[in-house]
């Protein structure tokens, strides 16, 4: 009997540990970078805007290069690429090169996550495969928590280049216990056939897969459309110091976390109802951020607040798309929607600069966010309806009986 979490999850979750570090810990190093490399720090941010498009532009891609190949190979040939992409990073003589390398790296992340997702899943019994993504993608919060402030405390004591020898020390270990544990058919349908491109490509033709996508993006779009300015909201309008910003991204974390683990939880006893009611969430307590931002007390129980609703949304989301993406398209989709994650993140991001600069200012990123998130949920209400329209009558009868 296989025990109902197995440690090839935690070896999974290792691999999200190391990529989640490396997308984030550059936020910790802009300063550094730019000084030793001679850019402006507005240059030293594009590194993350890099990132994101290789997150975009390798999820789809790798997903369909290797889809004939076994998903161990797969996990341990990304493993590598990720290993290989920090070393450049550490060892890149010029901004040009470290751009490339960060770009190299990223490339590994959206098919990691989703061809992740779907070996979590055939690891575990059908009633709990939400928890199994919930703890995969439980690295990508230890990252968050624990991976991007040590890294940027290392590279402050070491040099930002520390911090990428770090990273890659982690892939290799991780590239290790995947080897080790994850067993090689895992994720494997018995006596499958390799996947044919039409086959994969096929499922962007359901409906129901595409508004799984698209209510990630906008789902998502509501927390960093918040999070990527916390620190002027957090120093400029409650008034805390720099040290109590750090502190308080602690606090995210530990909401990260928790919210993770109960999307998960809440996924496995009914998938829709989850992904409803994390997003209704998500909007309440974006647009409830006026209420408490004014005092310090007050703000550390919504900032803890909001990093558990903010993450317990995505393992609903990802269970969403996977669901409806049953069959030969599952890897496309499952990368798909890492890369929507990282649109999301984008998207976020650019209107709650455009809010800054154009509108009310950080006041307003509350209101900007949860309408974001409300876009997304209004998406899942149509999803919702369209599901039940083409539900067979006598399914329906049988339900209201």
């Amino acid at each position: 009997m296989r025990p109902i979490m197995p440690i090839a999850l935690l070896a999974l979750t290792a691999g999200a540990f190391g990529i989640g570090t490396t997308e984030f810990v550059i936020m910790g190093l802009l300063l550094q970078v730019s000084a030793d490399l001679h850019v402006t720090v507005a240059g030293a941010g594009l590194l993350i805007s890099g990132y994101a498009l290789g997150v975009a532009v390798g999820a789809p891609l790798l997903t369909l290069a290797t889809r004939s190949l076994p998903r161990k190979t797969v996990l341990l040939a990304l493993m590598a690429i990720f290993t290989l992409g920090n070393l450049a990073c550490a060892l890149a003589p010029g901004y040009g090169w470290l751009m490339a390398a960060r770009v190299l790296t990223a490339l590994a992340h959206g098919t990691f996550f989703g061809v992740g997702s779907v070996v979590a899943t055939g690891l575990v019994p059908p009633q709990r495969r939400a928890s199994a993504i919930a703890i995969m993608f439980t690295g990508l919060t230890a990252a968050t928590l624990l991976g991007v402030p040590a890294g940027a405390w290392l590279g402050l004591q070491l040099g930002w280049r520390a911090t990428f020898w770090a990273v890659t020390v982690i892939g290799m270990l991780a590239f290790a216990v995947i080897a080790i544990f994850v067993p090689a058919k895992a994720g494997e349908e018995e006596n499958a056939e390799p996947v044919k491109l039409r086959d994969e490509v096929a499922v962007l033709a359901r409906p129901q897969v595409l508004l799984g996508l698209a209510m990630t993006v906008l789902g998502f779009a509501g927390v960093f459309a918040l999070f990527t300015y916390i620190q002027p909201l957090l120093t400029q309008v409650t008034g805390v110091s720099d040290a109590t910003v750090s502190a308080l991204l602690l606090v995210f974390g530990g909401g990260l976390a928790a919210g993770n683990l109960l999307g998960g939880k809440l996924a496995d006893r009914a998938l829709m109802p989850a992904v409803l009611g994390s997003l209704a969430a998500l909007a309440v307590v974006l647009l409830a951020m006026p209420l408490f931002i004014d005092n310090a007390i007050a703000v550390t129980g919504f900032i803890a607040v909001f990093g558990v609703a903010a993450f317990a949304t995505v393992a609903p989301l990802q269970m969403r798309v996977l669901e409806q993406a049953a069959g030969a398209g599952q890897n496309l989709a499952a990368s798909l929607n890492i890369a929507a994650f990282n649109l999301g993140n984008a998207l976020g991001a650019w209107l709650g600069g455009v809010a800054l600069t154009h509108g009310p200012g950080l006041r307003s990123l509350g209101g900007v966010a949860a309408l974001l998130t409300l876009a997304g949920l209004a998406l899942a209400l149509v999803s919702r309806r369209l599901e039940q329209r083409s539900r067979p009558v006598s399914t329906q009868l049988s339900r209201a009986a």
